[in-house]
């Protein structure tokens, strides 16, 4: 490189904008289709296990009688496949990532059971 060439180069460098963030002081900003992690909303969610069978990495696991969903955040893959064939439409992707972690942990979610029979509508008949 000639001294002329980095001349300039070190002088585009000093009028032009950094190219990096202060990540930690300023938050990142994620574009509007950005495919983060997997989010349910357990309210919705009638456990069919159509999630769990469409997934290419194994990585969400269905319990129908337990009332369980269950994502490991690190085998996932990001390619929402899961969020595409959910017929209650009770998952989305969110626009952060997975946080680092020490280690790889699971995320479980349990379906909230009424505790009284009267707030499933499962009365006994009266009589």
């Amino acid at each position: 490189m000639t001294p002329f060439k980095f001349g300039r180069m070190i002088a585009a460098s000093l009028f032009r904008k950094p190219a990096t963030t202060a990540y930690p002081v300023v938050p990142r900003e994620y574009p509007e289709h950005t495919r983060g992690k997997v989010a349910i909303e357990i309210d919705d969610c009638i456990f069919c296990g159509m999630c769990m069978r469409k997934c290419p990495a194994d990585a969400i696991k269905v319990d129908r009688n337990a009332k369980t969903w269950q994502i490991n955040p690190f085998s996932c893959i990001q390619c929402a496949c899961c969020v595409t064939n959910c017929p209650k439409k009770c998952l989305h992707m969110d626009k952060a990532y997975t946080q680092p972690a020490p280690s790889k942990s699971e995320e479980v979610f349990h379906a909230r059971v009424p505790d009284h029979p009267e707030d499933r509508g499962d009365r006994e008949p009266a009589g």
